[in-house]
């Protein structure tokens, strides 16, 4: 498929895009918004700098890069953008008015060509590997350097740019860097066309991830609030559905030995909490919403975590931590804030969308993982029984994550670099 074919396909699908956001707009008050940034029809200022990330996840990457460029180039324009409601939430909480901010539109090429005109970057930053054609296409029109920082590419994924080389391509040689994690996901874009010279090593921004002494203090403070202090608690973050049943049939396997035990349960998307809470009342467990302010008492078995922008803070007053998305066909998320926090890690067998840092974890021994619901009951039980070997493994976790840091200054370096080439610094 080329460009244009893309192009008028995506064009001929936009009504079905516009039921999509309904549809999401009925599930989820978020999506009920904002839609005219959807469609690139919004008045935007121009800036130097374009920084895009997806979700809340890459947005979180992304932040301490944007605030070491600010903080070096105060001269410089930023906007930044998303393509979720948890991302934006997420930049409006980390800079306020200070950037430009708004979703980026769907990849049609009038929404697109129209966004690219207002804003006229110099340079476009892109966040992991969403790239998309017009967006690349018409960036590059527009003689915008193209960096994309803190890139991942899955075996998987690869497979799916190379049945689609008409497209995948001309998008790789557009960029001007890859600042990419591994020397393993550096081969596979190598191999899919982008070119060697573009490519540079530097490791996970998410390994340079800095926790407040404060979300230590309030995870502690919460913990000792709940009397849970000397009892198991573990942490389910960024669970699907078709993992709730299994995070319960796990903890009802805890509850036979651990009786006072406490299952953190922190669904992915918001529009899943409600269906969280009525899966945990269906298997006679008693809930606690956070959400709700509901108090965490000696009867409490299952705490949904039904808020944004706690799951660090969570993760903090758990034991162990059970990354979601990985039960299911779906991918994963990030093990590194659990492993951040000093918690071993588990995670089901469907991990690819962070392979190499779960085998790094996995190697060094903080990282667990398990098959089904029972293989996570016994991994806990394990941990929960043996105290020596629940500490080797977060001390494992912390030491891996203390390692590999360092990815900041790398892709700073290689945005500078960028930067110069613009003509915007000297």
């Amino acid at each position: 498929m080329t460009r244009g074919v893309y192009s008028v396909l995506l064009l001929l699908l936009s009504p079905l895009i516009v039921a999509y956001l309904a549809f999401r707009a009925f599930k989820s008050p978020d999506y009920r918004g904002r839609w005219g940034e959807r469609f690139g029809l919004m008045r935007l200022k121009q800036t130097d700098v374009l920084i895009h990330s997806v979700s809340m996840g890459e947005t979180l990457a992304a932040i301490p890069l944007i605030k070491r460029l600010m903080k070096q180039y105060p001269q410089l324009s930023f906007t930044v953008t998303t393509t979720s409601p948890t991302g934006s939430a997420e930049v409006k909480k980390a800079f306020g008015d200070s950037v430009q901010h708004c979703y980026l539109p769907f990849d049609i090429n009038l929404c697109i060509s129209r966004f690219i005109k207002q804003v006229n970057p110099q340079l476009c930053v892109i966040m992991e590997t969403e790239l998309w054609p017009n967006l690349l296409h018409f960036a590059k029109k527009n003689n915008t350097r193209l960096v994309l920082a803190n890139a991942r590419l899955s075996q998987k994924s690869a497979d799916k740019y190379h049945k689609q080389m008409g497209l995948s391509l001309p998008m790789l040689t557009a960029l001007d860097a890859i600042a990419v994690q591994t020397e393993a996901e550096s081969a596979r874009f190598a191999a899919l066309g982008a070119n060697t010279q573009s490519l540079h090593v530097c490791g996970s921004l998410k390994f340079d991830i800095q926790i407040d002494d404060s979300k230590y203090q309030q995870a502690k403070t919460l913990r000792a609030d709940w009397n849970r202090s000397q009892a198991p608690v573990w942490a389910a973050g960024s669970v699907h559905p078709g993992e709730f049943d299994m995070m319960l049939q796990a903890h009802k396997k805890v509850l036979e030995q651990y009786p006072d035990a406490l299952l953190i349960m922190a669904p992915r998307h918001p529009e899943q909490f409600n269906v969280a809470a009525v899966s945990t009342t269906q298997q006679g467990l008693n809930l606690a919403r956070r959400s709700m302010n509901e108090a965490v008492v000696q009867h409490t078995q299952v705490l949904l975590g039904d808020t944004m922008g706690e799951l660090l803070m969570l993760y903090g007053a758990a034991d162990v931590a059970f990354i979601g998305g990985t039960l299911i066909e779906s991918g994963g998320h990030n093990p590194l804030e659990p492993a951040a926090m000093g918690l071993p890690v588990s995670v089901g067998p469907h991990h690819w969308n962070f392979a190499e840092i779960t085998n790094l974890l996995e190697q060094a021994g903080g990282l667990t993982v398990v098959n089904n619901a029972d293989e996570l009951a016994d991994m806990l039980l394990q941990l929960f029984a043996n105290a020596e070997l629940h500490d080797n493994a977060a001390k494992a976790s912390l030491a891996v994550v203390s390692q590999n840091r360092g990815a900041l200054q790398k892709q700073f370096e290689i945005v500078e670099q960028q930067l110069r080439f613009t003509q915007l610094i000297s």
